[in-house]
């Protein structure tokens, strides 16, 4: 069976998160990877996201969290927005509000006719980047959220709060997202020298 991978390699990631601003520039394009690599929400709940999730327009401020119910699990979920999220809505906000005011229950990431971007738009803006970086493997929308916890993980965070992140019912599951292979492995007994 073909599995999702996350993106492992720094130099890669790298690459993958910048495609859209450095090789061709597209900003709703690199929200949506800027998006789905900082919140580890699924795609069909990235997409479904609108302008007053994330922006106060009644106090002209992006809100600090997007608060869904999570379309999947039906479970609540609360995603802090960092920096690099913030720089992503505002500067494609600045640039959509040059053509059209933006309204709070638009589609931040719109496809045709103002309706929201397709999950097959999404598969081939993530596919199309990650060919051009020429990242092996299988990448795909859940990539996004998989490098999410792959990265968190390798900078310490705990697979509990990943599983508490992620709303997992098990263990399990969030281990296979975390992709944890050989290497990884190796890497553990090649840095434990007692």
């Amino acid at each position: 069976m073909n599995t999702t991978e996350p993106i492992k390699n720094q130099e890669e990631l790298e690459s993958f998160k910048n495609y859209y601003t450095r090789k061709e520039r597209n900003q709703r394009n690199q929200t949506l990877l800027t998006v789905g690599l900082n919140t580890a929400l699924r795609i069909s709940d990235i997409l479904s996201l609108q302008w007053g999730d994330v922006f106060d327009f009644e106090k002209h401020v992006f809100r600090e969290h997007i608060i869904i119910t999570e379309q999947k699990t039906q479970k609540k979920s609360v995603v802090f927005m960092n920096d690099s999220i913030l720089h992503a809505l505002r500067t494609y906000m600045g640039q959509i509000d040059q053509s059209t005011p933006v309204k709070p229950d638009n589609y931040i990431l719109e496809g045709n006719n103002h309706q929201a971007l397709s999950r097959t738009q999404a598969w081939r803006i993530i596919k199309k980047a990650a060919n051009a970086c020429q990242i092996e493997g299988i990448i795909s929308p859940h990539s996004l959220r998989k490098t999410f916890g792959y990265q968190a993980w390798k900078k310490g965070v705990t697979p509990i709060l990943l599983m508490s992140i992620y709303n997992h019912s098990s263990f399990e599951i969030t281990k296979r997202y975390l992709g944890i292979g050989q290497d990884e492995r190796d890497d553990v007994f090649r840095n434990i020298c007692i």
